[in-house]
């Protein structure tokens, strides 16, 4: 084993690099130049060998959010990648830099974005895209590992940067710029105009007012380059300037103030909806006119409802947490099937692709998160393309005089709902959450108020339906930190509670877990 290898398997986060880019008081950096370097260098050497082609044939973009880091980090990306024909794609949001690995423009063989989502400023990560889609978590393990590896032999310890690749023997031209975003949004511009097929057919949006809160991410141009162009009016978006400090709000469609900051752009400009991305434009969600939020099991709902119309009866692939009234809607309001599978995006996306590959018609694969990726669009999960799919729907409703809120005014929503965040204080914290589980399914079993539902495939998911209560309580372990997450939904007022009375001294007595809430 290289003696890197701990710097660069700690940055691995699922098929993603993610690590601290700028060191802050709470927490050491992680995410140095010079790992970045190794990365992008090992990943050309994996390119190369899924392509057949030599290193200098390989056509490789890099993209970046607007993170503070993003300058440094992509001048290292650079720097791995020297040799291969290397693409400067510059601020974009990560469903583009998918795209340019699919789109006839573009055709890259691979293409590397330097985002963190939603995560703080001082944070910052790489997302790999071939013609494939995005990596596999294996393939990053090996690609980390060949990343070590190529440190060992050309790498010098570095007190700043841990390790150094200043001796990194590539050599070849400088990027060269590639306006990316423009040929992503000519595509999503063609989408919609054929969609809609307005008289007016160049401008489809013509009479709609949206507004966009970008939250000063990568995804502003999703209203001055796409909706706008196409005759919508854009008058009230926020935020839509890059700004990789993020001073208005966080870029997070889940974040309660982010949210709110939306719903208040959308009633105050008198728009017919809003729309809001996360920092790297991968997640979206969306607000009516009159305020709601349309986000988590809102969302999935009036998606399902656009999705039935084409393929009715097929199924629509979601996390574990969303509520039973959503099951309702879709398969008896909807006559869809639903699959509640494990929480993160790419298990969902996955199980969507696995869905068709066995013969079973799945067209929407959504977390509540707000990571949609329909089949239709290579399965890419893409706040823009979400958006789209609610504007196209929106444009067309708009010739018979019916609203898009109309589409699911059949939604019941939960009466309550609670999460509750266990940190589990012990450093070997997987066989503690493992044991937690399982003593609490054998809480459940010996308990007749008690319905374990299955299937299920994701930790216990319990179901209550009696005289005093009805609702569920899903218990399952985080998928990479040591925490034991407590989602709670009831029907009815109070319902929270009585669920919490019912296992309040299971948790109590264990005093390796810690909740972030009171029981």
């Amino acid at each position: 084993m290289s003696k890197y290898s701990p710097l660069f398997t700690r940055v691995q986060n699922g098929n993603d690099v993610r690590g601290a880019a700028i060191a802050t008081e709470d927490e050491k950096k992680t995410l140095t130049p010079g790992l970045v370097s190794f990365i992008a260098a090992a990943f050309a050497q994996f390119l190369s060998e899924k392509t057949g082609k030599k290193k200098e044939e390989l056509r490789i973009g890099v993209g970046h959010d607007s993170r503070v880091t993003a300058g440094i980090l992509s001048e290292a990306c650079f720097k791995g990648l020297a040799g291969c024909k290397v693409y400067n794609c510059d601020l974009i949001s990560t469903p583009a830099m998918f795209q340019s690995t699919v789109l006839a423009d573009s055709d890259f063989d691979g293409s590397i974005m330097l985002t963190a989502s939603h995560l703080p400023f001082n944070r910052n990560g790489m997302k790999f895209f071939t013609k494939d889609g995005s990596l596999e978590k294996k393939q990053l393990t090996d690609i980390l590992a060949a990343a070590a590896a190529l440190a060992d032999q050309y790498g010098k310890d570095d007190e700043e940067d841990f390790v150094s690749a200043a001796d990194l023997p590539f050599e070849g031209p400088a990027p060269e710029p590639f306006d990316m975003v423009s040929v992503y949004s000519d595509e999503m511009k063609r989408i919609i105009c054929d969609d809609v097929a307005a008289e007016d057919y160049d401008h489809p949006l013509k009479g709609l007012h949206i507004i966009v809160d970008a939250g000063n991410g990568a995804a502003g141009f999703f209203a001055t380059k796409i909706l706008e162009p196409l005759g919508a009016d854009i008058t009230g978006s926020q935020f839509l300037e890059p700004d990789g400090t993020f001073p208005n709000h966080v870029p997070n469609p889940e974040n309660e103030e982010a949210m709110k900051a939306a719903c208040k752009a959308t009633t105050e400009s008198g728009a017919d909806l809003g729309v809001i991305f996360d920092c790297d434009g991968d997640r979206g969600a969306v607000v009516f006119a009159d305020g709601t939020e349309v986000n988590r099991n809102t969302l999935i709902a009036l998606l399902a409802v656009i999705v039935s119309e084409e393929f009715p009866n097929s199924t629509i692939v979601t996390d574990s947490i969303t509520s039973d009234e959503l099951t309702e809607f879709l398969e008896g309001g909807l006559g869809m099937k639903h699959l509640r599978f494990k929480r993160g995006y790419k298990n969902v996306i996955d199980k969507g692709i696995e869905l068709n590959a066995a013969g079973e018609t799945c067209q929407l694969a959504i977390e509540t998160s707000g990571h949609g990726a329909f089949k239709e669009n290579y399965f890419s999960d893409d706040g823009a393309y979400i958006s789209v799919k609610i504007i196209c729907k929106m444009a067309k409703l708009m010739k018979t005089g019916e609203t898009i809120e109309s589409l699911i005014r059949d939604l019941k929503q939960p009466a309550e709902a609670k999460e509750i965040r266990f940190k589990i204080l012990e450093d070997d914290f997987r066989p503690v959450g493992e044991k937690v589980l399982e003593d609490f399914r054998a809480l459940a079993e010996a308990d007749s108020r008690f319905h374990i539902v299955e299937p299920n495939y994701e930790g216990i998911r319990v179901s209550f339906d009696d005289d005093e209560v009805k609702g569920w309580v899903l218990v399952r372990m985080s998928l990479h930190d040591p925490v034991i997450p407590m989602n709670i939904e009831s029907s009815d007022e109070g319902g929270v509670s009585t669920i919490l009375g019912r296992i309040r001294d299971f948790f109590a007595e264990r005093t390796n877990l810690k909740p972030n809430a009171e029981l």
